[in-house]
């Protein structure tokens, strides 16, 4: 009976897409390849309930997911592999050195670099001389609602990585697009630091649940 309804969600897939598929539904698709022999709609409804969300699910700590009963470690790795695999699939989509020749450009390409990253994290994005991306490094990780940012980390990562010019980024987990005065300190000290070595900062952008916000079209850069 299982078999027979598991190839019939398969097919649905195959022919629709996940469009059409409600949430539970696509935690029950997934789940067929971590749990070989059991309803999985149940265990999909299961971890609904519990996290209230199906992207809640997914940023889920993998040992707060095996502590529901039929929750194993398959499962767990493979539930909290999506938002990554997003990201990394988003990130591989852009090419080795996309052109970020605009502001909607350069928010797009950081709404995907940051897509399902759960703490604050802090990037520069470094140029060459026609805005194309050298290297999008990765200068620091912090808690949930902290990263503290040194400039002369900055300075070497641009460096490093041969920048005409760069683009400083950073998300918000929490969900606001606004800038502190913490981030705007933090720019004019990164901005006067590459200064030195002939390196303009074009734009700081902040991403927040799916959105952007440019320091450059706001006039603070």
């Amino acid at each position: 009976m299982h078999e027979g309804h598991r190839e019939r969600v398969r097919n649905r897939f195959l022919s629709e897409g996940l469009d059409s598929f409600e949430p539970h539904q696509i935690l029950e698709l997934l789940l067929f390849y971590s749990v070989p022999r059991k309803d999985t709609n149940e265990l999909a409804h299961a971890l609904l309930k519990r996290y209230g969300s199906l992207s809640a699910v997914f940023e889920a700590d993998p040992a707060d997911l095996m502590s529901v009963p039929g929750i194993g470690k398959n499962s767990a790795v493979l539930l909290t592999l999506i938002p990554s695999l997003a990201r990394i699939y988003f990130k591989d989509k852009w090419g080795k050195k996309p052109q970020l020749n605009s502001t909607a450009k350069a928010g797009e390409y950081l709404v995907a670099l940051f897509s399902g990253r759960l703490y604050e994290a802090f990037y520069v994005v470094c140029l060459d001389a026609q805005n194309r991306v050298n290297h999008p490094c990765l200068v620091h990780e912090g808690t949930i609602d902290q990263a503290p940012v040194y400039p002369r980390l900055i300075v070497e990562a641009a460096l490093r990585h041969q920048a005409h010019s760069v683009i400083l980024a950073h998300n918000h987990p929490g969900g606001s697009l606004e800038p502190s005065q913490a981030d705007l300190n933090v720019t004019r000290k990164i901005a006067a630091a590459l200064e030195t070595i002939s390196i303009k900062v074009l734009d700081h952008i902040i991403v927040a649940d799916g959105k952007y916000f440019s320091f450059a079209d706001h006039g603070l850069i």
